[in-house]
């Protein structure tokens, strides 16, 4: 089982790492982005990296040490603990941050997970064990509002009330239990024209159910902007994004923060921006890491730098 990294050198490259400088990664995964932070680093240079689950942890851990270095602290907490967390350790400012917000393929790959629609297990999907409420919960225990909502926001799915409405009626008979069940479910749900399209039909529900359980957009939104605030003078932050709602998080936060306020009526006030722009358009895989790893198409990659 092997994580593939993601715009790797793209992104590490545009960090514009200095030898000496503190860095954080937001999504430690498999230690791949961490490690090439680390090669870049000096003695006097240090690297906190960020992750919930134990697995990714333990298997970074393996990649940080063929680096030879020590200079690293890795913190098991969500990202969004970004401020609070730093700060316990002293750490008030950093140089660079990077986030990858794929899905590890850790994840997807370990079937008591419950993130993959191709592997049958129970329903979970939570990255922290530790969070109260899977996708279990979502499936068995919401009503259909709130089901119905969750599909069509985070996987903005015009099938959502059908699909809803199914896992409620469904759910009378027996719990939903496993993913493979779940799959049946939404499968008789959509019409034979929409399961007759390329892709998983699932894909959608199963996007929409990881981004509840984990509370994903909310910690980007409350983790970015923490990062702005903490980031140094000339320093940098690089998000590889996959989803177009993430990727409207990432734009809106940046776009604020390099563009005064219009507001109608009122003059516009003079003021320097926070940021500035590296990437004027996101930087996309090349057709050789398309053909490497297929987990890869969606990814952008967006870098700003403190003014």
């Amino acid at each position: 089982m092997e994580h593939i990294p993601v715009l790797l050198n793209e992104a590490i490259d545009n960090l514009n790492i200095k030898k000496g400088g503190v860095y954080v990664d937001a999504t430690l995964g498999g230690g791949g982005h961490s490690s090439l932070i680390l090669q870049k680093l000096n003695g006097t240079g240090h690297l906190y990296a960020f992750d919930v689950d134990d697995f990714s942890i333990e298997e970074a851990k393996k990649k940080l040490s063929s680096t030879k270095k020590d200079n690293y602290t890795i913190i098991k907490s969500n990202f969004s603990n970004l401020k609070e967390e730093l700060n316990a350790l002293g750490v008030l400012s950093f140089d660079g941050i990077i986030y990858d917000l794929g899905v590890s393929s850790f994840q997807f790959d370990i079937p008591e997970k419950g993130f993959s629609y191709n592997l049958d297990a129970k329903l979970d999907m939570r990255m922290d064990d530790t969070l109260k409420i899977s996708a279990w919960d979502i499936v068995n225990k919401f009503s259909y509002e709130e089901i119905r909502n969750i599909i069509y926001r985070y996987g903005e799915d015009n099938f959502a009330p059908a699909i809803a409405k199914a896992i409620v009626n469904d759910r009378k008979i027996k719990p939903i239990d496993t993913t493979f069940e779940l799959v049946a479910v939404i499968k008789k749900a959509l019409p034979m024209k929409e399961l007759s399209k390329k892709g998983h039909p699932a894909k959608k529900t199963f996007q929409a159910l990881r981004v509840a359980v984990n509370h994903e957009l909310d910690a980007l939104s409350d983790s970015l902007n923490q990062a702005v605030e903490m980031l140094n003078k000339d320093g940098r932050i690089a998000v590889i994004d996959f989803e177009p709602l993430e990727d409207k998080i990432v734009k809106d936060i940046f776009r604020k923060n390099y563009t005064p306020i219009n507001i109608k009526g009122l003059p516009v006030m003079p003021e320097d921006p926070i940021l500035k722009r590296i990437t004027k358009k996101p930087i996309l895989p090349s057709e050789e890491e398309l053909e490497r790893n297929r987990r890869s198409h969606s990814a952008m990659l967006r870098v700003v730098q403190k003014a």
